[in-house]
């Protein structure tokens, strides 16, 4: 992992595409913009586990049906 400090209104460039800009900083909270193509998506990471973790559930049970339905064709 690399670790960089920033000011206020300092940036980190990833690529040729990806610049992500401190905007605030106020107590313990960092406001970051983050400018990257539309291709590139962009999640908080809390969010990107849960929507993850609910993609797998969904993908067990759809698996689960299958082998059911295959059971009753018989």
């Amino acid at each position: 992992m690399l670790v960089l400090r920033r000011k206020k209104n300092e940036s980190i460039q990833i690529g040729e595409e990806i610049e992500i800009k401190i905007l605030g900083i106020e107590g313990d909270q960092v406001k970051v913009g983050i400018e990257a193509p539309g291709s590139v998506d962009i999640y908080r990471k809390e969010l990107y586990i849960d929507t993850k973790q609910q993609n797998n559930e969904a993908l067990n049970i759809s698996e689960d049906l299958l082998q059911l339905l295959k059971k009753t064709d018989k």
